[in-house]
């Protein structure tokens, strides 16, 4: 049954959309008022051919109630994906994912939700109080209720009405993509890990997040029409997996323009065999390579470097140009942080003693944000080469550990000494021409010296 508040968020939607055939991907007005009613169906198919190979797209079967009602406009739905699929939580779970669909547009956001990481018992049960992974129990039907605070509609992309923030995305069909693999969607490989108590049995963990995105994209190819223009994003986690997933998901749904914007989610060069002193993020991308699968034959790895010839598997940070390469007309966008202490913690606390056993918390900070400026440096001078992807760098904002620009607002993640924030950013990616914008904050001490922000306090400390 369609939701009581449908004509309503129709017309506020409608009335949100802009002009009629302001961008590539709308609808005219007859055309939309004829979606209305007779809503369109899937131009752009799964192939038998799509259904074969490594990763494969496998669809719900015949049969199967997904729980998509197609006209539902400007509601969140849960859809249920089938075992068929290949798509489950870690736990062993169902997996599901939500579509807000619009009757005025093709073009589509893909919004992959972050939520840390995870590769031994302490982090994937959730049980030990160290950073672990969003959701270790699955997804519930209701995720995207306002009433929940698990979701990410923290993010203005995800929020039609956001109050503060405004880009055209919010305009379009939004895929949200929730996590809990914790695998930052790359992983493909059944872990059991022990309990190091030996209090609980072991646990049998699926990271499972390649699957996942696969059976996410399947599903968009045969209930959706194909996007004129596409982005796909995420922040932290959910960044890396735009990042890594961009290949399948722009290819498989073939846009006519498509847009990345990582959002926190480095995979930063860490090359197999070098000094952890001079790659910072090697330690930890040698555990979870092993942890994940990536390595495996016919993997994660294997799959990606099979369509980008420019990806060195030895060094990983070698997605960014391989990217590049691959698609050159499309805009693909990086932003994190300076002085981020959630992605950098996850990178490096647990694998330099160091920073595990530092002394107190200031020392450990000041280890963690070391090693993250040297990765840091070394991807903003390896981007800078590269005219179709563009950076964003601010030093630092008072929420989250500093953690994710793009979430609550794009206020404040700002480059003051260049008069710049987020939005100019965003725009730039999606509607600029040109190579893509490339800006870093030199200046270490503005952000800090900002007034007390009420509104990131109070989210804090509810997060």
């Amino acid at each position: 049954m369609r939701s009581t508040l449908f004509l309503p968020s129709l017309l506020a939607g409608l009335l949100l959309s802009g002009p009629v055939l302001a961008e590539l991907g709308d609808y005219n007005a007859w055309q939309t008022t004829v979606n209305i009613f007779s809503p369109r169906t899937a131009d752009n198919p799964v192939t038998p051919a799509d259904q074969t190979g490594p990763y494969p797209l496998l669809t719900n079967p015949s049969g199967f109630s997904d729980g998509f009602a197609p006209g539902n406009y400007y509601a969140w739905q849960t859809i249920q994906m089938a075992p068929e699929t290949g798509a489950v939580c870690g736990n062993g779970s169902p997996f599901k994912f939500f579509v807000n669909r619009v009757p005025n547009t093709s073009n589509t956001i893909v919004y992959f939700e972050g939520g840390g990481a995870c590769w031994d018992y302490e982090s994937c049960s959730g049980d030990f109080g160290i950073r672990g992974a969003r959701n270790p129990n699955g997804i519930p039907d209701d995720y995207m209720s306002l009433l929940n605070p698990s979701s990410s509609l923290v993010s203005p992309f995800v929020v039609r009405l956001h109050p503060w923030t405004r880009t055209k995305a919010q305009n379009w069909n939004m895929i949200y993509v929730p996590y809990c693999t914790g695998d930052i969607y790359s992983g493909d490989t059944v872990a059991v890990y022990e309990d190091p108590t030996g209090t609980n049995d072991p646990l049998v963990w699926h990271h499972n997040g390649v699957r996942n995105t696969r059976a996410v994209v399947a599903w968009l190819k045969n209930n959706l029409q194909r996007s004129g223009q596409m982005l796909a994003t995420g922040c932290s986690a959910g960044g890396a997996g735009s990042f890594t997933n961009y290949l399948g998901v722009r290819r498989d749904l073939a846009p006519t323009r498509g847009y990345l914007i990582n959002d926190s989610g480095p995979v930063f060069t860490a090359p197999v065999g070098g000094d952890p002193e001079d790659y910072p993020s090697l330690p930890l991308q040698n555990h979870i390579r092993d942890a994940w699968g990536l390595d495996q034959p016919d993997g994660p790895l294997e799959y990606i470097a099979d369509a980008m010839p420019g990806l060195d598997l030895n060094d990983l940070g070698t997605l960014y140009p391989a990217l590049a390469a691959t698609f050159p007309n499309d805009r693909l966008g990086h932003t994190h942080f300076w002085d981020d202490l959630n992605y950098s913690s996850y990178s490096y606390e647990r694998f330099f003693p160091e920073i595990e056993n530092a002394p107190d918390q200031a020392t450990k900070e000041a280890l963690i944000h070391e090693r993250w400026y040297i990765d840091t440096a070394r991807l903003q001078s390896e981007l800078s080469s590269l005219d179709n992807v563009g950076y964003f760098m601010p030093r630092y904002r008072a929420v989250n550990e500093s953690h994710c620009t793009s979430i609550i607002e794009f206020a404040n993640a700002d480059i003051q000494e260049q008069g710049l924030e987020l939005d100019d950013f965003i725009n730039n990616v999606m509607e600029g021409s040109g190579a893509v914008m490339q800006a870093s904050e030199s200046d270490t001490t503005a952000d800090y010296n900002k007034p007390f922000n009420l509104l990131y306090y109070t989210l804090d400390q509810l997060l």
